[in-house]
């Protein structure tokens, strides 16, 4: 991911997305590139409109349906207490588990 997200910096800072500038990226934060997947990210991302495609993949995301909930039946509010006594339940184990770490 951090290949792709190096072109996506540099496109955002309106510089050249070419092996150069992203093995520069890369390395501006520790890691070493290498070139084969340099190569290939440059190259998949030639002649791509990089706006469009983020655009274009934002949309479906955003108009992604929400799941319903398991058993098949709209959320009604009657799993709602017990999950949130659930939730309640397992923050006093974690406090408490904290709380021996101290003695």
């Amino acid at each position: 991911m951090e290949y792709i997200y190096a072109a996506m910096l540099l496109h955002s800072a309106k510089q050249n997305v070419n092996e150069a500038n992203v093995k520069k990226v890369l390395e501006a934060v520790g890691v070493k590139p290498e070139d084969g997947r340099v190569k290939a990210l440059v190259a998949a991302l030639d002649g791509v409109d990089i706006d469009a495609a983020i655009k274009e993949a934002a949309v479906p995301m955003m108009a992604a349906p929400v799941a319903a909930p398991a058993g098949g039946s709209a959320p009604s509010g009657g799993h709602a207490p017990a999950a949130k006594k659930e939730e309640k339940k397992s923050e006093e184990e974690a406090a408490v588990g904290l709380a021996g770490l101290f003695g």
